[in-house]
């Protein structure tokens, strides 16, 4: 008898197959809500930050260049390959079973490319990413045991087999799909302007905090001798490991041009590792304390050595990749030096001076990135469009001007346009 793995009545394997389809569906419903909660924050407290595991997280892959294809959330392919799989199970047909078999080993390549993308680029991985990849290889694994294979010999030739047909009604199926979902992801760009509006609002209706004790002498970016004189003053609580923390040094590095001569930046060392900080109970990024050591032994080189850290950022987790970061620029001692360790650690304290805003937490500074704006304290990280919108409103407010927040962030061209005749 003819393998088959859906067309045998209502079988255990026939029902594993609508499972894992049905897996990938939720999988892949939850990786496109994250991107876009990620990328398109509806609320200053919905900002991202390292505070699960620096491993295990979903941020990086949200910012990644892979996490849309051509405007596309990749989550919308994985949602098709599953509804695929879980029709092709509930209506099942020869043509429907050889076409999902043969869309299940692409789908396998893809997963497996992806995840080593993830782990050996980013250097994280996604549990909701890594929910699809389980359901996906359960369906391959299905599908290469069970599936119709006419009794061909060979991998491709026992899964590539699809109705032509049937390829071309997915096809377009995909498409059509696709272009939905990119006209929302445009129609959530196009909605910056009122969210934008909205998170202005709310950092404004932040209480107002006191500045540290001791505000980190390493600036990123200097517009005044006193940092309180600028219009804009970040205190960014940050760590050189945290993939979240890389993410906010690319947003800042476009807004210090944005703002050049408006703009102060302090940069408050703060590693989440447990061998040097004690205000944090969480031991996330192993190398943090050295790299943090290094970085601040010579204020002279730091703002060089910061750059090319989190440009870098891959190697800079690699202890040969410091090692030739401290001869690159003579700072060898820092690791034993006194009065460096003294400095970081003075940094590092001051975490401690804020009042938790949580009952989960010990002090209001439990994580990377955080930035105090303006005697204002946001946890997280924000799209630049929104960090923008709250730096144009505090230049606005050092001039005494009103805060037009519409005209702060919406492009020139579309304020000018032309109305219709008649209107």
């Amino acid at each position: 008898m003819e393998k088959t793995l859906t067309l045998n009545g209502l079988t255990g394997r026939r029902f594993a197959s609508f499972l894992s389809g049905a897996g990938m569906m939720a999988a892949s419903i939850m990786t496109m809500r994250h991107f876009f909660l990620a990328n398109y924050p509806t609320s200053i407290f919905e900002g991202a930050f390292c505070d699960i595991s620096a491993f295990f997280n979903c941020d990086s892959s949200a910012f990644s260049s892979i996490a849309a294809l051509a405007g596309v959330p990749i989550g919308t392919f994985g949602l098709i390959v599953g509804a695929l799989v879980a029709l092709g199970s509930v209506f099942p047909t020869p043509s429907f079973e050889r076409t999902n078999k043969s869309i299940s080993l692409a789908n396998a390549l893809g997963v497996l490319a992806l995840a080593s993308y993830s782990v050996f680029i980013l250097g994280s991985l996604c549990l909701l990413c890594s929910g699809y990849y389980v359901f996906s290889l359960l369906s391959f694994f299905l599908f290469w045991r069970y599936g119709i294979d006419h009794d061909q010999h060979g991998l491709f030739r026992k899964f590539v087999r699809p109705s032509f047909k049937m390829l071309v009604t997915c096809g377009v199926i995909t498409l059509a799909a696709a272009y939905g979902v990119l006209l929302f992801h445009n129609a959530k760009k196009e909605a910056q302007s009122g969210t934008a509006m909205q998170i202005v609002k709310q950092y404004f209706e932040l209480p107002k905090v006191n500045p540290p004790s001791f505000i980190s002498p390493f600036w990123t970016a200097k517009s005044t001798e006193k940092f309180e004189d600028s219009a804009i003053q970040v205190i960014e609580y940050a760590d050189f490991l945290c993939p979240d923390c890389l993410y906010l040094f690319q947003q800042l590095d476009q807004l210090k041009k944005d703002f050049a001569g408006r703009i102060n930046i302090a940069f408050q060392v703060f590693p989440l590792e447990g061998k040097c900080n004690n205000v944090v109970e969480k031991d996330l990024h192993p190398g943090a304390c050295d790299i943090s050591l290094l970085a601040i032994h010579d204020p002279a080189k730091f703002l060089q050595m910061h750059d090319e850290i989190f440009g870098n950022f891959q190697d800079a987790k690699k202890p040969e990749w410091r090692q030739a970061l401290a001869k690159k620029y003579g700072v060898e001692a820092a690791l034993t030096d006194e009065k460096t360790k003294e400095t970081l650690q003075r940094i590092i304290n001051t975490g401690a001076e804020y009042e938790k805003t949580s009952d989960q937490y010990a002090h209001g500074i439990r994580s990377t990135p955080t930035m105090i704006i303006n005697n204002r304290m946001v946890i997280g990280t924000l799209p630049y469009q929104n960090l923008k919108a709250i730096f144009q409103a505090l230049v606005q407010e050092s001039e005494g001007g009103p805060r037009k927040f519409i005209e702060n962030w919406v492009e020139p061209a579309k304020r000018t346009r032309k109305k219709p005749a008649g209107k």
